[in-house]
């Protein structure tokens, strides 16, 4: 909690604290080392790491977390709902889902990003609808071995009605695989961010996520710049801090 905690609040209230604006030049000495002004050195422009790292991961968190909770919301509910439908609505949806999946998920993404730019709305939304299908058939899958169990028949025969066998029966019992699967594309929707900034179709400048930062600074590798080897270290604990969060919590 304490791992993830960090970066959570870092993206809350780092961008407050951060000296300079994300797209102001303030030196002109590139890839420069630690130092008392700046205290994560400077990037390829001269500009200042620390306040473009507090940046990035703000709207890193922010996207994620948004199309990660659009993705998960859709394909839960649509999947323990067609359970309860006529065969014809889950064929239907199945085949719609099937089709998406079908589909790479970067380049679905390069393809809806070409076609209706790549603004903040556009890269979550993207980025939700991709990762829906997952999110789907995992729940559907536990739905249905779940309906079979001997308590929903007991529910069932008391007269309950179906919104209340899915949230007090089904939901709660598929609770620990589905924070999993939340943790799962967390990760998928960090990974395609990256993948997207680093190909130069992410967040736009002057804004900056921790895909565009590795992006612009790889020259940085060669010298051993903070600039490109910080944000790879931020991503891996960002996606190992939340997955060891909903693993904890979904044991219990």
């Amino acid at each position: 909690m304490g791992l993830f905690g960090f970066w959570l609040v870092l993206a809350v209230c780092g961008p407050f604290f951060a000296p300079y604006a994300p797209g102001q030049i303030i030196d002109t000495e590139v890839f420069a080392p630690l130092s008392h002004r700046h205290w994560l050195g400077t990037d390829y422009l001269g500009r200042d790491l620390g306040s473009r790292l507090l940046y990035a991961v703000r709207y890193t968190v922010l996207i994620c977390t948004l199309s990660t909770a659009f993705s998960c919301s859709c394909g839960i509910l649509l999947g323990i709902a067609t359970t309860a439908m006529p065969a014809w609505v889950e064929q239907v949806a199945g085949r719609l889902m099937d089709g998406i999946l079908s589909i790479p998920s970067l380049l679905c993404a390069l393809l809806v990003i070409a076609a209706f730019g790549d603004s903040l709305l556009a890269l979550i939304l993207t980025m939700g609808v991709i990762y829906t299908p997952g999110a789907y058939r995992t729940s559907r899958a536990l739905a249905l071995r779940i309906a079979r169990m001997d308590y929903i028949t007991v529910a069932m025969a008391r007269g309950e009605g179906a919104f209340f066998i899915i949230w007090k029966e089904i939901l709660p019992n598929m609770r620990g695989p589905l924070l999993a699967d939340v943790g799962l594309r967390f990760i998928y929707a960090v990974l395609l961010l990256s993948n997207l900034s680093f190909l130069g179709l992410g967040v736009q400048p002057p804004l900056v996520d921790l895909g565009s930062l590795v992006r612009e600074n790889v020259l940085g590798l060669v010298y051993g710049s903070a600039a490109v080897i910080l944000p790879t270290v931020v991503i891996g604990a960002l996606t190992v801090g939340i997955n060891l969060v909903l693993d904890g919590t979904s044991r219990r």
